[in-house]
Protein backbone atom coordinates (compact mmCIF):
# COMPACT_ATOMS: atom_id res chain seq x y z
CA UNK A 1 0.00 0.00 0.00
CA UNK A 2 1.23 3.22 -1.04
CA UNK A 3 0.48 6.86 0.91
CA UNK A 4 1.20 9.92 0.05
CA UNK A 5 2.29 11.65 3.15
CA UNK A 6 2.23 15.40 1.86
CA UNK A 7 -1.51 14.97 0.61
CA UNK A 8 -3.39 13.38 3.79
CA UNK A 9 -6.84 13.46 3.83
CA UNK A 10 -8.84 15.68 6.82
CA UNK A 11 -11.58 13.48 7.52
CA UNK A 12 -10.83 11.40 10.82
CA UNK A 13 -12.80 8.64 10.10
CA UNK A 14 -10.84 8.39 6.71
CA UNK A 15 -7.63 8.76 8.48
CA UNK A 16 -8.77 5.90 11.08
CA UNK A 17 -9.73 3.20 8.52
CA UNK A 18 -6.45 4.25 6.06
CA UNK A 19 -4.38 3.44 9.62
CA UNK A 20 -6.72 0.18 10.02
CA UNK A 21 -5.64 -0.67 6.52
CA UNK A 22 -2.19 -0.04 7.02
CA UNK A 23 -1.85 -2.17 10.39
CA UNK A 24 -3.43 -5.12 8.62
CA UNK A 25 -0.99 -5.16 5.58
CA UNK A 26 1.89 -4.39 8.07
CA UNK A 27 0.15 -7.32 10.11
CA UNK A 28 0.24 -9.90 7.11
CA UNK A 29 3.53 -9.03 6.30
CA UNK A 30 5.51 -9.59 9.81
CA UNK A 31 3.28 -12.41 9.85
CA UNK A 32 4.94 -13.75 6.34
CA UNK A 33 8.30 -13.09 7.10
CA UNK A 34 8.13 -14.79 10.37
CA UNK A 35 6.98 -17.89 8.46
CA UNK A 36 9.55 -17.24 5.86
CA UNK A 37 12.34 -17.18 8.40
CA UNK A 38 11.53 -20.35 10.30
CA UNK A 39 11.49 -22.22 7.06
CA UNK A 40 15.20 -20.88 6.20
CA UNK A 41 15.81 -21.97 9.59
CA UNK A 42 14.47 -25.41 8.95
CA UNK A 43 15.96 -25.93 5.44
CA UNK A 44 19.41 -24.88 7.12
CA UNK A 45 18.53 -27.19 10.28
CA UNK A 46 17.69 -30.33 8.11
CA UNK A 47 21.20 -29.77 6.04
CA UNK A 48 23.67 -28.16 8.62
CA UNK A 49 22.44 -29.66 12.08
CA UNK A 50 20.60 -32.77 13.50
CA UNK A 51 17.12 -33.32 12.53
CA UNK A 52 15.93 -34.47 16.18
CA UNK A 53 16.88 -33.27 19.41
CA UNK A 54 18.64 -36.16 20.37
CA UNK A 55 22.50 -37.28 19.62
CA UNK A 56 22.69 -39.89 16.70
CA UNK A 57 24.10 -43.04 18.45
CA UNK A 58 26.24 -43.44 15.36
CA UNK A 59 28.01 -40.41 16.09
CA UNK A 60 28.15 -41.39 19.70
CA UNK A 61 29.57 -44.53 18.88
CA UNK A 62 32.19 -42.60 16.54
CA UNK A 63 33.25 -40.24 19.25
CA UNK A 64 33.25 -43.10 22.08
CA UNK A 65 35.73 -45.34 19.74
CA UNK A 66 37.89 -42.76 19.25
CA UNK A 67 38.30 -41.84 22.83
CA UNK A 68 38.50 -45.77 23.52
CA UNK A 69 41.28 -45.99 20.87
CA UNK A 70 43.44 -43.14 22.22
CA UNK A 71 43.25 -44.75 25.51
CA UNK A 72 44.85 -47.77 24.19
CA UNK A 73 47.52 -46.33 21.99
CA UNK A 74 48.55 -44.48 25.40
CA UNK A 75 48.93 -47.54 27.51
CA UNK A 76 50.61 -49.06 24.61
CA UNK A 77 53.05 -46.26 24.85
CA UNK A 78 53.39 -46.53 28.21
CA UNK A 79 54.40 -50.04 28.05
CA UNK A 80 52.09 -50.64 30.65
CA UNK A 81 53.57 -54.45 32.31
CA UNK A 82 51.44 -57.66 32.54
CA UNK A 83 49.88 -57.35 35.47
CA UNK A 84 48.94 -60.48 38.16
CA UNK A 85 44.93 -61.79 37.25
CA UNK A 86 43.50 -60.51 40.39
CA UNK A 87 44.76 -56.78 39.05
CA UNK A 88 44.05 -56.91 35.15
CA UNK A 89 41.08 -54.69 33.72
CA UNK A 90 38.27 -57.11 33.54
CA UNK A 91 37.06 -58.43 30.03
CA UNK A 92 34.22 -56.17 29.13
CA UNK A 93 31.88 -59.41 27.88
CA UNK A 94 31.44 -61.69 31.32
CA UNK A 95 30.02 -64.39 28.88
CA UNK A 96 33.27 -64.96 26.89
CA UNK A 97 33.22 -66.09 23.26
CA UNK A 98 30.23 -67.99 21.78
CA UNK A 99 30.78 -71.51 22.47
CA UNK A 100 29.43 -72.32 18.62
CA UNK A 101 32.84 -71.14 16.85
CA UNK A 102 35.83 -74.18 16.82
CA UNK A 103 38.67 -73.90 18.99
CA UNK A 104 42.40 -74.06 18.24
CA UNK A 105 45.07 -75.39 21.23
CA UNK A 106 47.62 -73.78 22.00
CA UNK A 107 49.71 -75.24 24.62
CA UNK A 108 52.51 -73.71 26.42
CA UNK A 109 54.84 -75.98 28.49
CA UNK A 110 58.05 -74.74 30.59
CA UNK A 111 61.32 -74.25 28.71
CA UNK A 112 62.36 -77.14 31.76
CA UNK A 113 61.07 -79.90 33.23
CA UNK A 114 62.82 -79.27 36.62
CA UNK A 115 62.33 -76.84 39.15
CA UNK A 116 64.35 -73.91 38.59
CA UNK A 117 64.72 -73.37 42.43
CA UNK A 118 65.83 -76.40 44.07
CA UNK A 119 66.20 -78.91 40.98
CA UNK A 120 62.97 -80.81 41.41
CA UNK A 121 60.83 -83.10 39.35
CA UNK A 122 57.92 -80.86 37.80
CA UNK A 123 54.58 -82.89 38.16
CA UNK A 124 51.29 -81.65 36.68
CA UNK A 125 49.10 -79.61 39.04
CA UNK A 126 46.16 -77.98 36.84
CA UNK A 127 46.48 -75.55 34.15
CA UNK A 128 45.24 -71.77 33.53
CA UNK A 129 43.34 -71.49 30.28
CA UNK A 130 42.80 -68.01 28.16
CA UNK A 131 40.67 -67.37 24.89
CA UNK A 132 41.60 -65.26 22.37
CA UNK A 133 39.26 -64.46 19.21
CA UNK A 134 41.07 -64.97 16.04
CA UNK A 135 40.27 -64.35 12.52
CA UNK A 136 40.31 -66.55 9.26
CA UNK A 137 40.40 -64.34 6.09
CA UNK A 138 38.12 -65.57 3.36
CA UNK A 139 39.48 -67.21 0.28
CA UNK A 140 38.68 -69.03 -2.53
CA UNK A 141 38.73 -73.07 -3.24
CA UNK A 142 37.89 -74.39 -6.12
CA UNK A 143 35.31 -77.29 -6.10
CA UNK A 144 35.97 -79.99 -8.44
CA UNK A 145 33.06 -82.43 -8.85
CA UNK A 146 34.38 -85.87 -10.41
CA UNK A 147 31.78 -88.30 -11.90
CA UNK A 148 33.16 -91.21 -12.41
CA UNK A 149 31.92 -93.68 -15.49
CA UNK A 150 31.69 -97.03 -15.35
CA UNK A 151 30.80 -99.72 -18.17
CA UNK A 152 28.93 -103.00 -18.30
CA UNK A 153 30.74 -105.87 -20.19
CA UNK A 154 27.28 -107.45 -20.73
CA UNK A 155 25.76 -104.88 -22.27
CA UNK A 156 27.94 -102.26 -22.93
CA UNK A 157 26.06 -99.30 -21.08
CA UNK A 158 27.83 -96.96 -19.28
CA UNK A 159 27.05 -95.70 -15.72
CA UNK A 160 27.77 -92.19 -14.44
CA UNK A 161 25.88 -89.91 -11.87
CA UNK A 162 23.86 -86.94 -12.98
CA UNK A 163 25.51 -83.63 -12.77
CA UNK A 164 24.53 -81.38 -9.80
CA UNK A 165 21.71 -79.00 -10.42
CA UNK A 166 22.94 -75.47 -10.45
CA UNK A 167 21.02 -72.39 -9.72
CA UNK A 168 22.18 -70.66 -13.04
CA UNK A 169 23.14 -73.17 -15.94
CA UNK A 170 26.94 -73.37 -16.51
CA UNK A 171 27.13 -70.89 -13.69
CA UNK A 172 30.92 -70.77 -12.14
CA UNK A 173 29.58 -70.01 -8.67
CA UNK A 174 28.64 -71.81 -5.70
CA UNK A 175 25.61 -71.69 -3.64
CA UNK A 176 27.75 -70.08 -0.84
CA UNK A 177 29.71 -67.82 -3.05
CA UNK A 178 26.10 -66.62 -4.52
CA UNK A 179 24.89 -66.14 -1.05
CA UNK A 180 27.62 -64.31 -0.13
CA UNK A 181 27.42 -62.27 -2.87
CA UNK A 182 24.15 -61.46 -2.01
CA UNK A 183 24.68 -60.61 1.54
CA UNK A 184 27.57 -58.18 0.68
CA UNK A 185 25.07 -56.42 -1.58
CA UNK A 186 21.85 -56.11 0.33
CA UNK A 187 22.63 -56.95 4.01
CA UNK A 188 26.67 -55.03 4.22
CA UNK A 189 25.54 -52.66 1.31
CA UNK A 190 28.96 -53.42 -0.90
CA UNK A 191 27.82 -52.71 -4.23
CA UNK A 192 28.83 -55.23 -6.93
CA UNK A 193 32.00 -53.43 -8.60
CA UNK A 194 33.44 -52.88 -4.96
CA UNK A 195 32.89 -56.56 -4.05
CA UNK A 196 35.04 -57.14 -7.94
CA UNK A 197 37.73 -55.43 -6.64
CA UNK A 198 37.82 -57.04 -3.68
CA UNK A 199 37.69 -60.49 -5.42
CA UNK A 200 40.55 -58.97 -7.67
CA UNK A 201 42.81 -58.91 -4.90
CA UNK A 202 42.51 -62.74 -4.18
CA UNK A 203 43.60 -62.96 -7.65
CA UNK A 204 40.63 -63.84 -9.26
CA UNK A 205 38.84 -61.75 -12.08
CA UNK A 206 35.13 -61.32 -11.18
CA UNK A 207 34.01 -58.46 -13.84
CA UNK A 208 30.75 -56.41 -12.07
CA UNK A 209 28.71 -58.09 -15.34
CA UNK A 210 28.94 -61.55 -13.95
CA UNK A 211 28.22 -60.78 -10.27
CA UNK A 212 24.91 -59.09 -11.65
CA UNK A 213 23.76 -62.23 -13.68
CA UNK A 214 24.51 -64.76 -10.70
CA UNK A 215 21.96 -61.78 -8.42
CA UNK A 216 19.62 -62.00 -10.90
CA UNK A 217 19.57 -66.01 -11.69
CA UNK A 218 19.02 -66.13 -7.45
CA UNK A 219 16.54 -63.92 -7.17
CA UNK A 220 14.76 -65.97 -9.70
CA UNK A 221 14.97 -68.68 -7.46
CA UNK A 222 13.43 -66.47 -4.70
CA UNK A 223 10.24 -65.08 -6.16
CA UNK A 224 8.33 -68.12 -4.85
CA UNK A 225 9.42 -67.31 -1.23
CA UNK A 226 9.06 -64.02 -1.31
CA UNK A 227 5.48 -64.27 -2.64
CA UNK A 228 4.24 -66.40 0.19
CA UNK A 229 6.25 -64.15 2.89
CA UNK A 230 3.77 -60.92 1.18
CA UNK A 231 0.81 -63.53 1.69
CA UNK A 232 1.51 -64.11 5.04
CA UNK A 233 1.98 -60.60 6.26
CA UNK A 234 -1.11 -59.51 4.44
CA UNK A 235 -2.97 -61.86 7.28
CA UNK A 236 -1.96 -59.94 9.64
CA UNK A 237 -4.47 -57.53 11.23
CA UNK A 238 -1.86 -54.57 12.47
CA UNK A 239 0.83 -53.48 9.98
CA UNK A 240 3.06 -50.40 9.93
CA UNK A 241 3.54 -48.55 6.82
CA UNK A 242 5.64 -46.21 4.90
CA UNK A 243 7.69 -45.71 2.14
CA UNK A 244 11.11 -44.49 1.12
CA UNK A 245 12.90 -42.82 -2.37
CA UNK A 246 15.47 -45.22 -4.49
CA UNK A 247 17.39 -43.51 -7.48
CA UNK A 248 16.53 -45.83 -10.52
CA UNK A 249 18.82 -45.35 -13.86
CA UNK A 250 16.52 -44.14 -16.60
CA UNK A 251 18.66 -44.35 -19.77
CA UNK A 252 16.63 -42.93 -22.34
CA UNK A 253 16.94 -39.87 -21.01
CA UNK A 254 20.49 -40.10 -19.74
CA UNK A 255 20.17 -39.36 -15.65
CA UNK A 256 18.06 -41.63 -12.98
CA UNK A 257 14.32 -41.38 -11.85
CA UNK A 258 13.04 -41.52 -8.34
CA UNK A 259 11.63 -45.15 -7.57
CA UNK A 260 10.02 -45.99 -4.41
CA UNK A 261 10.51 -48.57 -1.70
CA UNK A 262 7.37 -49.91 -0.15
CA UNK A 263 7.53 -50.86 3.23
CA UNK A 264 4.83 -53.12 5.18
CA UNK A 265 6.00 -54.19 8.88
CA UNK A 266 4.58 -56.99 10.87
CA UNK A 267 5.56 -56.55 14.57
CA UNK A 268 3.76 -57.82 17.30
CA UNK A 269 6.28 -58.01 20.13
CA UNK A 270 5.18 -54.54 21.89
CA UNK A 271 2.09 -55.74 22.61
CA UNK A 272 3.36 -59.54 23.54
CA UNK A 273 1.93 -61.03 20.14
CA UNK A 274 2.92 -64.51 19.02
CA UNK A 275 2.84 -63.83 15.35
CA UNK A 276 6.60 -63.60 14.12
CA UNK A 277 7.86 -60.46 12.84
CA UNK A 278 8.66 -59.77 9.73
CA UNK A 279 9.08 -57.15 6.77
CA UNK A 280 7.72 -56.96 3.02
CA UNK A 281 9.41 -54.18 0.51
CA UNK A 282 7.62 -53.47 -2.93
CA UNK A 283 8.96 -51.92 -5.46
CA UNK A 284 7.25 -48.62 -7.10
CA UNK A 285 8.37 -46.22 -10.27
CA UNK A 286 5.92 -43.33 -8.47
CA UNK A 287 4.48 -42.70 -5.29
CA UNK A 288 0.81 -42.46 -6.38
CA UNK A 289 -1.60 -43.35 -4.13
CA UNK A 290 -2.94 -46.47 -6.04
CA UNK A 291 0.42 -48.32 -4.85
CA UNK A 292 -0.19 -48.98 -1.06
CA UNK A 293 -3.74 -50.09 -2.41
CA UNK A 294 -2.45 -52.62 -4.86
CA UNK A 295 -0.11 -54.15 -2.34
CA UNK A 296 -2.38 -53.77 0.29
CA UNK A 297 -5.68 -55.52 -1.51
CA UNK A 298 -6.53 -58.28 0.76
CA UNK A 299 -5.40 -56.33 4.06
CA UNK A 300 -7.71 -55.69 6.56
CA UNK A 301 -7.20 -54.14 10.01
CA UNK A 302 -5.22 -51.44 11.38
CA UNK A 303 -2.94 -49.67 9.49
CA UNK A 304 -0.06 -47.53 11.12
CA UNK A 305 1.09 -44.65 9.07
CA UNK A 306 2.81 -41.10 9.04
CA UNK A 307 1.54 -37.94 7.28
CA UNK A 308 1.02 -38.77 3.85
CA UNK A 309 -2.23 -37.91 2.06
CA UNK A 310 -2.47 -41.49 0.11
CA UNK A 311 -3.37 -43.49 2.55
CA UNK A 312 -6.55 -42.04 3.58
CA UNK A 313 -7.77 -43.64 -0.10
CA UNK A 314 -7.35 -46.88 2.09
CA UNK A 315 -10.38 -46.47 4.38
CA UNK A 316 -12.97 -45.97 1.59
CA UNK A 317 -13.88 -50.20 1.71
CA UNK A 318 -13.99 -49.31 5.49
CA UNK A 319 -11.80 -52.90 5.86
CA UNK A 320 -8.58 -50.59 6.94
CA UNK A 321 -8.44 -47.73 9.83
CA UNK A 322 -5.45 -45.77 9.80
CA UNK A 323 -3.66 -45.25 13.33
CA UNK A 324 -1.30 -41.91 12.35
CA UNK A 325 2.35 -41.53 14.53
CA UNK A 326 2.61 -39.23 17.23
CA UNK A 327 6.14 -38.98 16.15
CA UNK A 328 5.71 -37.80 12.89
CA UNK A 329 3.08 -35.18 15.17
CA UNK A 330 5.46 -34.29 17.63
CA UNK A 331 8.86 -33.87 14.88
CA UNK A 332 6.45 -30.73 13.36
CA UNK A 333 6.15 -29.15 16.72
CA UNK A 334 10.13 -29.59 17.49
CA UNK A 335 11.18 -28.29 14.27
CA UNK A 336 8.91 -25.26 15.55
CA UNK A 337 10.41 -24.84 18.63
CA UNK A 338 13.50 -25.43 17.50
CA UNK A 339 13.32 -22.30 15.12
CA UNK A 340 11.06 -20.11 17.78
CA UNK A 341 11.35 -21.22 21.01
CA UNK A 342 7.54 -21.30 21.02
CA UNK A 343 6.17 -21.89 24.66
CA UNK A 344 3.10 -23.49 23.18
CA UNK A 345 5.11 -25.89 20.87
CA UNK A 346 6.76 -26.48 24.31
CA UNK A 347 3.89 -27.39 26.07
CA UNK A 348 2.78 -30.10 23.15
CA UNK A 349 5.92 -31.20 23.11
CA UNK A 350 5.55 -31.77 26.97
CA UNK A 351 2.11 -33.58 26.39
CA UNK A 352 3.19 -35.78 23.85
CA UNK A 353 6.54 -37.12 26.15
CA UNK A 354 3.70 -37.70 28.80
CA UNK A 355 2.13 -40.05 26.51
CA UNK A 356 5.22 -41.85 25.57
CA UNK A 357 5.88 -41.73 29.36
CA UNK A 358 3.04 -44.46 29.60
CA UNK A 359 3.84 -46.67 26.81
CA UNK A 360 7.29 -47.40 28.07
CA UNK A 361 5.52 -48.41 31.51
CA UNK A 362 2.99 -50.84 29.17
CA UNK A 363 5.79 -51.92 26.77
CA UNK A 364 5.54 -55.93 25.85
CA UNK A 365 2.00 -55.83 28.11
CA UNK A 366 -0.79 -57.79 26.94
CA UNK A 367 -3.30 -56.12 25.15
CA UNK A 368 -5.70 -55.84 27.73
CA UNK A 369 -3.55 -54.39 30.32
CA UNK A 370 -2.33 -51.82 27.83
CA UNK A 371 -5.93 -50.68 27.04
CA UNK A 372 -6.74 -50.33 30.57
CA UNK A 373 -3.20 -48.14 31.47
CA UNK A 374 -4.59 -45.96 28.37
CA UNK A 375 -7.97 -45.27 29.21
CA UNK A 376 -7.20 -44.78 32.91
CA UNK A 377 -4.10 -42.25 32.18
CA UNK A 378 -3.88 -41.27 28.38
CA UNK A 379 -7.32 -40.97 27.78
CA UNK A 380 -7.87 -38.26 30.13
CA UNK A 381 -4.84 -36.41 28.35
CA UNK A 382 -6.05 -36.47 25.31
CA UNK A 383 -9.43 -35.83 25.83
CA UNK A 384 -8.09 -31.95 27.51
CA UNK A 385 -5.51 -31.32 24.41
CA UNK A 386 -7.38 -31.23 22.18
CA UNK A 387 -9.65 -28.32 23.06
CA UNK A 388 -6.79 -26.80 24.30
CA UNK A 389 -5.53 -27.11 20.50
CA UNK A 390 -8.36 -25.85 18.87
CA UNK A 391 -8.58 -22.35 21.38
CA UNK A 392 -4.76 -22.27 20.79
CA UNK A 393 -5.12 -22.38 17.00
CA UNK A 394 -7.52 -19.05 17.08
CA UNK A 395 -4.42 -16.89 19.21
CA UNK A 396 -1.90 -17.81 16.67
CA UNK A 397 -0.99 -16.15 13.12
CA UNK A 398 -2.95 -18.55 10.60
CA UNK A 399 0.14 -18.60 8.30
CA UNK A 400 2.86 -19.51 10.89
CA UNK A 401 4.43 -22.75 11.25
CA UNK A 402 2.93 -23.14 14.28
CA UNK A 403 -0.34 -23.07 13.27
CA UNK A 404 0.85 -25.44 10.10
CA UNK A 405 1.50 -27.68 12.91
CA UNK A 406 -1.65 -27.43 14.96
CA UNK A 407 -3.49 -28.00 11.97
CA UNK A 408 -1.66 -31.16 10.86
CA UNK A 409 -2.62 -32.75 14.22
CA UNK A 410 -6.18 -31.91 14.30
CA UNK A 411 -7.29 -32.85 10.34
CA UNK A 412 -5.56 -36.60 12.07
CA UNK A 413 -7.07 -36.28 15.22
CA UNK A 414 -9.39 -39.46 15.07
CA UNK A 415 -6.38 -41.76 13.40
CA UNK A 416 -3.96 -40.16 16.41
CA UNK A 417 -6.64 -41.26 19.15
CA UNK A 418 -7.31 -44.69 17.18
CA UNK A 419 -4.38 -46.25 20.21
CA UNK A 420 -6.95 -45.70 23.03
CA UNK A 421 -9.55 -47.83 21.91
CA UNK A 422 -6.69 -50.83 20.60
CA UNK A 423 -4.47 -52.20 22.91
CA UNK A 424 -2.64 -53.51 19.80
CA UNK A 425 -2.41 -50.41 18.07
CA UNK A 426 1.39 -48.42 18.80
CA UNK A 427 1.95 -45.02 18.90
CA UNK A 428 3.82 -44.15 16.25
CA UNK A 429 5.88 -46.15 13.04
CA UNK A 430 8.89 -46.64 14.57
CA UNK A 431 9.38 -50.48 13.72
CA UNK A 432 9.10 -49.46 9.69
CA UNK A 433 10.81 -46.62 10.21
CA UNK A 434 13.94 -48.80 11.47
CA UNK A 435 13.48 -51.34 8.39
CA UNK A 436 14.13 -47.97 6.25
CA UNK A 437 17.31 -47.33 7.56
CA UNK A 438 19.24 -50.26 5.92
CA UNK A 439 17.41 -49.26 2.47
CA UNK A 440 19.27 -45.78 2.99
CA UNK A 441 22.51 -47.18 3.65
CA UNK A 442 22.25 -49.71 0.19
CA UNK A 443 21.24 -46.05 -1.56
CA UNK A 444 24.12 -44.26 0.11
CA UNK A 445 26.60 -46.88 -1.63
CA UNK A 446 24.83 -48.37 -4.53
CA UNK A 447 23.95 -44.72 -5.78
CA UNK A 448 20.94 -46.24 -7.61
CA UNK A 449 19.26 -49.09 -8.83
CA UNK A 450 20.23 -50.37 -12.69
CA UNK A 451 16.73 -50.31 -13.70
CA UNK A 452 13.07 -51.03 -12.06
CA UNK A 453 13.54 -54.70 -12.36
CA UNK A 454 16.91 -54.10 -10.63
CA UNK A 455 14.23 -52.22 -8.06
CA UNK A 456 12.02 -54.96 -7.66
CA UNK A 457 15.30 -57.62 -6.99
CA UNK A 458 16.35 -54.73 -4.06
CA UNK A 459 12.82 -55.17 -2.68
CA UNK A 460 13.28 -58.88 -2.49
CA UNK A 461 16.27 -59.39 -1.05
CA UNK A 462 15.81 -56.63 1.60
CA UNK A 463 12.40 -58.34 2.53
CA UNK A 464 14.59 -61.82 3.12
CA UNK A 465 17.12 -60.44 4.78
CA UNK A 466 15.35 -57.60 6.88
CA UNK A 467 12.53 -60.50 8.28
CA UNK A 468 15.40 -63.29 8.54
CA UNK A 469 17.08 -60.69 10.82
CA UNK A 470 13.96 -59.85 13.03
CA UNK A 471 13.73 -63.03 13.65
CA UNK A 472 17.56 -63.44 14.86
CA UNK A 473 18.38 -65.32 11.63
CA UNK A 474 21.75 -65.07 10.02
CA UNK A 475 21.02 -63.86 6.56
CA UNK A 476 24.01 -65.73 4.74
CA UNK A 477 23.07 -68.71 6.38
CA UNK A 478 19.67 -69.25 5.44
CA UNK A 479 19.86 -67.47 2.12
CA UNK A 480 22.77 -70.05 1.46
CA UNK A 481 20.22 -73.04 2.68
CA UNK A 482 17.66 -71.98 0.79
CA UNK A 483 19.18 -71.53 -2.63
CA UNK A 484 20.65 -75.52 -1.64
CA UNK A 485 17.25 -76.43 -1.37
CA UNK A 486 15.58 -74.78 -4.21
CA UNK A 487 18.05 -75.88 -7.03
CA UNK A 488 17.36 -79.32 -5.46
CA UNK A 489 13.89 -79.77 -5.96
CA UNK A 490 12.18 -78.36 -2.73
CA UNK A 491 8.49 -79.30 -3.03
CA UNK A 492 6.56 -76.19 -3.99
CA UNK A 493 3.27 -77.91 -1.79
CA UNK A 494 6.25 -76.89 1.07
CA UNK A 495 7.36 -73.68 0.40
CA UNK A 496 5.83 -71.89 3.83
CA UNK A 497 8.40 -74.07 5.38
CA UNK A 498 11.62 -71.67 4.13
CA UNK A 499 9.89 -68.93 5.84
CA UNK A 500 12.07 -67.38 8.48
CA UNK A 501 10.22 -67.75 11.15
CA UNK A 502 9.77 -71.65 10.11
CA UNK A 503 13.24 -72.28 8.60
CA UNK A 504 14.99 -74.79 10.42
CA UNK A 505 18.70 -75.13 8.79
CA UNK A 506 19.05 -78.29 6.95
CA UNK A 507 22.78 -77.37 5.82
CA UNK A 508 24.89 -76.43 7.95
CA UNK A 509 27.46 -72.88 7.44
CA UNK A 510 31.38 -73.79 7.56
CA UNK A 511 32.88 -71.85 10.12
Amino acid sequence: MQVDLNNLPSDTALLQRLVLDMTRVMTHRDEEINRLRQIIKQLQRAQYGRRSERLDPDQLDLALEDLEQDIARTEVARQIPVLPASERRQDPSPKGLPDHLPRTEVALDPEHTACSGCGGTLHPAGETVSEMLDWVPAQFRVVRIRRPKYGCRSCGRIHQSPSPERPIAKGLATLALMAQVLVSKYCDHTPLYRQSQIFARHGIDLNRSTLANWVGGACWWFEPLYDRLHHHLLASSHLFADDTPIPVLDPGRGRTKTGRLWVYVRDPRPWAGTDPPAAIYCYAPDRKAERPASHLTSFKGVLHVDGYAGFEQLTAKGTIHLAACWAHTRRKFHEVHQATESPIAAEVLKRVAALYAIEKHIRNKPPDERWQERQKHAAPMITAMKPWLEATLHRVAARSTLAEAIRYTLTRWDALCRFLDDGCIELDTNPVERAIRPVALGRKNHMFAGSDGGGQRWAMLCSLIETAKLNNIEPYAYLKDILTRMTNGYPSNQIDDLLPWNWKPQYTVNT
